[in-house]
């Protein structure tokens, strides 16, 4: 734990966010990370840990840490919060069986007090395949009710499509943040 805590003093700078990655296992966190980085995606194993990787975004500098997702990894999850700048929630849109399950551990995330008012990206992954369903269903199914910046985005990790389009929200909603703070200290 001496790495993770010496990672958390480090200072970020006003064009420097940091990301945060959840989601259950096998939704394709660890492939978007990968496709962002434009990295090979053809073997990708079980995050069992955490990924670390800064990706460059509309001037932005995005620290992603992707954690694993597996059920007996979420309750490490809390240790990952602070200072986290916004959210992205991965959920399997091909698999309808743990839609439900993916719903009760976003609501819980939603619940914590170091993640309130952070934005959150949800990418409806695995568009790619004819057993997946839209975004806008996916939406309906995990029952948001929130009042923070929200956004659900269709996407394919394998092709990238969707990606982007996400990326480019969240960075919308991190510089609408920092003009606010901004504002507010003159």
């Amino acid at each position: 734990m001496g790495l993770l805590n010496l990672l958390r003093k480090l200072k970020k700078s006003d064009d420097e966010a940091r990301l945060l990655v959840l989601g259950l296992d096998n939704a394709g966190k660890t492939t978007i990370l990968k496709k962002l980085s434009a990295e090979d995606i053809d073997n990708i194993m079980p995050t069992q840990g955490f990924n670390i990787k800064s990706i460059q975004s509309a001037g932005f500098k995005l620290n992603v840490w992707d954690i694993g997702g597996q059920k007996t990894i979420r309750p490490y999850w809390r240790n990952y919060y602070d200072n986290t700048d916004a959210l992205v929630y991965v959920v399997d849109s091909a698999d309808r069986s743990r839609i439900d399950e993916a719903q009760e551990e976003l609501a819980s995330l939603l619940k914590e007090d170091k993640l309130a008012g952070t934005p959150v990206l949800v990418f409806a992954n695995k568009q790619d395949l004819l057993s997946a369903i839209s975004a806008s269903e996916v939406a309906d199914l995990l029952q948001i009710n929130d009042d923070r910046a929200f956004q659900i985005q269709a996407c394919s990790a394998k092709s990238g499509e969707g990606l982007s389009d996400g990326l480019e929200w969240l960075v919308e909603q991190l510089n609408d943040k920092e003009d606010g703070a901004a504002h507010e200290g003159k």
